[in-house]
């Protein structure tokens, strides 16, 4: 496994699952917190180094539960597919397989709540897997029989509508597909937009007015895939890249399209309109991605940009707002499609190794950055209000680390309004959590 650098180090898959009730604290863990902090990401089963993908293997999701101040457990568990029930001599998966899946039903990419149930979350075509508070799996879902293929990594949440909002692909698809979750969990809206290529879309955002959709030069690639390799998806800068804004309640003829520069954007800080009608978009823009590197996403650093569309001739007005090198942007996500001030990235190096935490004041221009040293890294931030909050930064911000001197990882609770003073507390588990994705406060 020395040749591929995704499967050593901080990266290297668990071998067992784990439940521990004894985790010492150092600081005193907000009251308020209850609730459990949900991580997910791949522990791939018996991979091929040669051809192994980060982004592809059988899901592992963490979980710390915090209550009454106290931190009460944590738990790791396989989130059951196919391998990881022939692995473990498990009973089968209960619930339907999807038209669209893609090998064993691997799921690995972000984990959420909606509607009462906790579910894990993948791209392309595999059902999403619904978990028990244990973060044991209970079984794949279609959301009783309502989602017509697959389902996003990255829906998002409409605070004034209690909706979820998501864009689908699949390799088999030669268009992307907007997807509307209501309260319930139900699907209540399926829109497919064409396309003409098939390219990777790992995420999207709202608006009031509008679902947008990136139509960017990562698509899939037949060389690449008779190649052997996992992830048979490539950059092709000659496809362009454009950026699609559906009026929420629209037909697909009635998307605009809008050109940027090739680039990619494998996640958005956040999108809203201002009074002018332009539709302000923030992302992590990469240069490139996956143009000679088959393994993972280690071409084209992210940077935060800003994409304006103006609402007069529909041009796109491009600013980069810093050169630090960051990934996993989140909000308070109260301000979801709306006017906002505050985000929270995660730091790296330039040999993409995570090392600090970031907070970005939009209106004032001012950042501030919580680090220990390239020893320690940070997974993506999470942010959870306080009670009573009277300030969008009024809140906590939570992270996974991995201190490589001891390969051993935490969890740190920061204040987010001053996030440069260090934790307020930190969980001190038992083993490391790899590196992976997505999590959520549940």
């Amino acid at each position: 496994m020395r040749d591929n650098q995704y499967l050593v180090g901080n990266f290297a898959p668990l071998e067992d699952e784990l439940t521990t009730e004894t985790l010492s604290v150092t600081g005193k863990i907000p009251q308020e917190l209850d609730g459990c902090l949900a991580r997910i990401g791949p522990n791939p089963i018996d991979p091929d180094p040669t051809t192994h993908h980060w982004f592809l293997g059988s899901g592992m999701v963490h979980g710390l539960y915090l209550r009454d101040g106290k931190a009460l457990k944590f738990h790791s568990r396989f989130v059951r597919d196919d391998d990881v029930v022939e692995k473990f001599n498990l009973p089968e998966i209960s619930g339907p397989r999807g038209s669209l899946q893609l090998g064993s039903g691997v799921v690995n990419t972000n984990i959420m709540k909606h509607a009462g149930k906790t579910f894990a979350l993948v791209e392309a075509g595999n059902l999403p897997i619904e978990m028990n508070e244990r973060l044991d799996t209970i079984q794949r879902t279609n959301l009783e029989g309502t989602l017509p293929g697959g389902f996003s990594a990255h829906p998002h949440f409409d605070p004034d509508t209690g909706e979820l909002h998501a864009a689908v692909y699949s390799p088999l698809w030669h268009h992307i597909q907007h997807l509307v979750i209501d309260n319930m969990g139900l699907v209540n809206r399926a829109v497919d937009v064409p396309v003409p290529g098939q390219p990777m879309v790992h995420d999207c955002m709202i608006t009031k007015q509008y679902f947008i959709l990136l139509d960017l030069p990562v698509i899939l690639d037949q060389e690449v895939f008779e190649a052997g390799f996992s992830l048979p998806y490539k950059w092709h800068p000659e496809y362009g890249a454009r950026i699609g804004l559906l009026p929420r309640d629209g037909a697909a003829h009635e998307v605009t399209w809008h050109e940027v520069e090739p680039c990619y954007v494998f996640h958005p800080m956040n999108a809203f309109e201002d009074e002018s009608g332009t539709v302000i978009i923030d992302v992590v823009r990469h240069s490139k991605m996956f143009d000679k590197d088959r393994l993972g996403p280690s071409e084209g650093i992210g940077n935060l940009y800003r994409w304006e569309i103006s609402s007069s001739d529909g041009k796109v007005r491009e600013s980069q707002i810093d050169d630090a090198v960051i990934e996993f942007p989140r909000i308070n996500e109260s301000r979801i499609g709306k006017n906002y001030r505050y985000g929270y990235v995660s730091t790296f190096t330039k040999g993409f190794s995570p090392n600090g935490l970031k907070k970005y004041d939009l209106v004032s221009g001012r950042s501030e950055i919580y680090s220990v040293g390239d020893h320690k890294a940070f997974m993506e931030p999470v942010f959870i209000a306080k009670e009573n909050a009277s300030e969008e930064d009024d809140g906590w911000l939570l992270s996974y680390s991995y201190d490589q001197n001891i390969d051993s990882s935490d969890v740190v609770i920061l204040d987010a309004c001053n996030i440069s003073d260090g934790p307020v507390a930190t969980i001190h588990l038992p083993r490391r959590v790899p590196f992976g994705f997505h999590g959520n406060w549940l």
